[in-house]
């Protein structure tokens, strides 16, 4: 609970510091004070997230009602994202088995094969400009709006995409009520893009970087896709606080029933896993460009990369 308590009040007052700011005309200062706050709903999802694996409390119940709760402020149906990214975590780095919960990814091969619209189509989804631009708004204020790929699972799907909609949707015609539309667009909206964007920067770079390994299902293995296909990102301590250690992505893969809080003291007890398919933060940028599975050098490429090969 104190967990809870350190990320959600200080995300709310400084929500009401900005939205304070702004009625006395300073919405420069109301903008800068987005970044924090956005750094704060980061952490909220990793609550959620951990909820979403049971890992966060012990009672269930618990888990569930809290990771539907945060779900409303990070524009996340918790029941329906946690079935897609149980999935993830099946199937990661499983060549044959590229589900829902994932990021798009073609081996050379595939993307070689494609027709030259659908080939322009794959390198603009690529792009950093889309992936880490267009794409985080596209993924949670449009994209969650559906359950895809869940469609004809039955009610609960559609209950929880609905569900989070309208609990979003009141609450942010609440906040628009009592503030007016201009501080709830530039306060509440830009910071639940920002953290959109940090959120899938994390997700990228924790399974797409130099070294991660992918296989097809006969030589698939799933210890060896936790700690060779997912990323130690190794942060400063601030962003380890923030990202609620995420980073430790191979360790949780491995186990995702250990909570966040926790995590470090996995790294403590077990030191040789720090070195273990370790990303520092300013190499993970050049990591944006890797965009294809070359399956005869058993490496991620950028476009450049395979083109330069195949001649």
């Amino acid at each position: 609970m104190i967990e809870v308590l350190i990320t959600a009040v200080p995300l709310a007052t400084l929500w009401a510091l900005a939205w304070a700011l702004h009625e006395r005309g300073w919405w420069w200062a109301a903008l800068l004070l987005t970044l924090p706050a956005a750094a704060f709903l980061v952490r909220l999802f990793m609550i959620q997230h951990d909820c979403g694996h049971g890992s966060f409390f012990q009672d269930k119940r618990a888990n569930d009602w809290l990771g539907r709760a945060i779900g409303v402020l990070t524009l996340t149906p918790y029941d329906y994202w946690r079935q897609t990214h149980a999935i993830h975590h099946a199937t990661s780095g499983n060549l044959d088995r590229r589900d829902l919960g994932a990021i798009e990814m073609l081996t050379v091969e595939e993307y070689q094969a494609l027709t030259p619209v659908r080939r322009l189509g794959y390198r603009l989804y690529r792009h950093p400009l889309v992936m880490f631009g267009l794409g985080p708004a596209f993924v949670f204020f449009l994209m969650q709006r559906l359950p895809i790929g869940m469609m004809r699972r039955g009610w609960r799907p559609w209950a929880s995409v609905l569900g989070n909609g309208a609990a979003a949707a009141v609450g942010l015609g609440a906040l628009i009520w009592m503030f007016g539309p201009a501080p709830v667009l530039m306060v509440n909206v830009l910071t639940m893009l920002l953290a959109a964007t940090v959120g899938v920067w994390l997700f990228y770079v924790q399974h797409q970087f130099e070294g991660a390994i992918w296989a097809r299902n006969a030589d698939w293995r799933r210890d060896d896709a936790a700690l060779q296909g997912s990323s130690h990102y190794d942060l400063p301590a601030v962003l380890r606080w923030f990202t609620a250690n995420i980073g430790v992505h191979h360790v949780h893969h491995l186990s995702s029933r250990i909570p966040f809080y926790r995590l470090p003291k996995v790294l403590n007890d077990f030191p040789e896993l720090r070195a273990v398919s370790r990303v520092g933060l300013w190499e993970s940028f050049a990591y944006a460009r890797l965009s294809l599975w070359d399956e005869g050098a058993r490496r991620l490429v950028s476009f450049r990369q395979a083109a330069q090969a195949r001649a």
